[in-house]
């Protein structure tokens, strides 16, 4: 049996998991990234985290093929530098040199949505895929693409930015500096300002009331209220669905994957997202007349999707 290590770099964690030839999860071991702070510190958090992991599945770093990282923002594969991650107050960060002033063994290093997507690709719900496109729904709208098993970074390591792509010309304010964008609408941050919007406009909705219950209005604030049978929450929904499909649609007509799947918290909503959403989509995307389309899917591996495909990145390098 062969290890290898992946770490998810988060704004707000730093988890390192041992991942086997099997594609399961031996250990982890994760603390706080506490940013802003210098690079190098949480550099050595990060080798640190590695290590503790390694130390946790009882295994020692010589049994270690390599360690892979994933990581929020613009992470340049063949140079092993975060060229820049607003996130984090990176720029051109050597973080595969600060790694392995650690740990003597091979570093790679991808975008955390590129890897979480390979994760995907490799043992979830894109797996027999040649081609596949992973969109992720949280607090923006992460992205993906794998192209004939390889991931596609585009030729400055920034491609796969599917959420800044506008679906609604001069809509609304994107954190990107654009207007419009699939991000600004389709991720958790754009379903809970759309309801926000909605309960201002209708304040004794059973909206208003569950937010003001829960003590803050959420993803799934909406969703909750229309099955209490809110109409206005059902308005929302309907409108944070058809915003979706667009999306979606516009990213099956340029890429044409086998599998897109999407994942996020959003996702948990299951059919009361997808089945909605994929009628729509089937209308709309070109091919649908095509005896083969995308077949559209929630990803599987939740939050472990980083950690297992950064750990086979010197497969995906290979």
């Amino acid at each position: 049996m062969k290890y290898y290590v992946g770490i998810d770099l988060g704004g707000t964690n730093i988890v390192a998991g041992v991942v086997d030839d099997n594609y399961k999860i031996v250990a982890k071991a994760s603390t706080k990234t506490n940013c802003p702070r210098p690079e190098k510190e949480i550099a050595d958090d990060m080798a640190k985290m590695a290590l503790q992991a390694v130390e946790n599945a009882g295994l020692t770093i010589e049994q270690i093929e390599w360690v892979g990282i994933g990581t929020p923002g613009i992470a340049n594969s063949s140079t092993g530098i975060i060229e820049y991650s607003n996130n984090l107050g990176f720029k051109n960060t050597p973080m595969v040199e600060y790694i392995r002033e650690t740990i003597d063994k091979p570093v790679f290093i991808e975008n955390d949505a590129n890897a979480a997507a390979y994760g995907e690709f490799v043992a979830g719900a894109a797996k027999g895929a040649k081609n596949a496109v992973c969109i992720t729904l949280g607090t923006g709208v992460g992205g993906g693409i794998i192209v004939d098993g390889k991931i596609y970074a585009g030729s400055n390591f920034a491609g796969a930015e599917i959420g800044h792509t506008v679906i609604e010309v001069d809509g609304a304010q994107c954190s990107c500096g654009r207007k419009g964008c699939f991000e600004a609408y389709s991720s958790a941050t754009g379903l809970i300002r759309m309801t926000k919007e909605a309960i201002a406009e209708h304040p004794d909705s059973v909206m208003a009331k569950l937010g003001e219950k829960n003590g803050k209005v959420t993803a799934r604030t909406s969703f909750d209220s229309m099955r209490e049978g809110d109409e206005y929450a059902k308005v929302v929904v309907d409108k944070y669905i058809k915003y979706l499909a667009a999306g979606i649609t516009n990213t099956i007509n340029i890429f044409q994957p086998d599998v897109l799947c999407i994942g996020g918290g959003v996702c948990n909503e299951g059919d009361a997202l997808l089945l909605p959403m994929k009628a729509i989509v089937e209308k709309e995307v070109y091919t649908r007349d095509s005896e083969k389309n995308t077949k559209i899917v929630i990803a599987e591996l939740g939050n472990d999707a980083g950690i297992i495909g950064a750990a086979f990145l010197g497969r995906a390098n290979g």
